[in-house]
């Protein structure tokens, strides 16, 4: 599994919705920027050229990954990174203009505390953003012989030790963070467009990491015919909701 991959698909997705919070946040006039749950680096390495281009901008990376850090120091070079957990940050109170997230509440075994924290470490007036967070809850499978395959691969989510509802609920989290939401919605949904083939392949590259202890090789390639199907025939719809918020300290 090519998790550097996977991580700048994502980024993929939110590209659009970053270039718009970013611009409403004044990220790139900030002085100190925080990215919570960096990864390996996929955004942190789309803003540094923002931030060398700056006289001032110091961005900085947690994540509790050692082995994603050392690969985010490869594609991020200029950013400052932390190994650390999201739910105690090791940093002072008051200290970043803007700090952020990115499919990273989902994981946390206490969202709340990991929004806590990142409004405890950002200045007064500064801004938390949570740029995405899914709702599996809500994902959409067609043709519906397909749905078998988002029922497994939402049970092998929360055996990994995801919230899968996250989404749903994320301005609540926000609200009891005391965290003053400016804006939350959902994120433009890509069902009615169809994937590239290696944009499909990619999907099936987590698809089978996530399946591959609960089904058969013979059984995940039963359901990738399925898939491959219905994407050639134009039937395949997968929707996943996926929303984003932000605020001010």
């Amino acid at each position: 599994m090519n998790w550097h991959r996977r991580y700048l698909q994502q980024a993929a997705w939110t590209f659009d919705l970053r270039g718009y919070l970013f611009d409403k946040t004044g990220l790139l006039q900030a002085r100190r920027v925080l990215e919570v749950g960096c990864g390996t680096g996929a955004i942190l390495s789309a803003l540094q050229t923002s931030a060398s281009s700056s006289r001032t901008m110091s961005l900085h990376g947690l994540d509790l990954d050692a082995a994603a850090l050392n690969e985010s120091h490869l594609h991020a070079p200029t950013a400052f990174l932390t190994r650390g957990d999201a739910h105690s940050l090791p940093y002072f109170n008051q200290s970043f203009d803007i700090s952020y997230c990115h499919f990273l509440l989902l994981w946390a075994n206490e969202p709340l505390q990991v929004l806590t924290e990142m409004k405890r470490a950002t200045k007064p007036n500064g801004y938390v953003l949570a740029l995405a967070e899914p709702d599996y809850t809500a994902r959409i499978d067609q043709p519906d012989e397909l749905a078998e395959l988002g029922r497994l691969q939402n049970e092998s989510l929360q055996r990994q030790g995801a919230d899968i509802s996250t989404g749903a609920w994320l301005a609540d989290l926000f609200f009891r963070a005391g965290i003053k939401i400016i804006e939350t919605g959902a994120i433009q949904s890509r069902e009615k467009d169809a994937l590239s083939l290696e944009e499909w392949q990619d999907e099936w590259a987590v698809i089978e990491f996530d399946l591959t202890e609960s089904l058969t090789k013979e059984e995940i390639a039963r359901l990738k015919k399925l898939d491959e199907k219905a994407r050639i025939d134009g039937t395949r719809v997968l929707n996943v909701p996926t929303y984003f918020a932000w605020g001010q300290v």
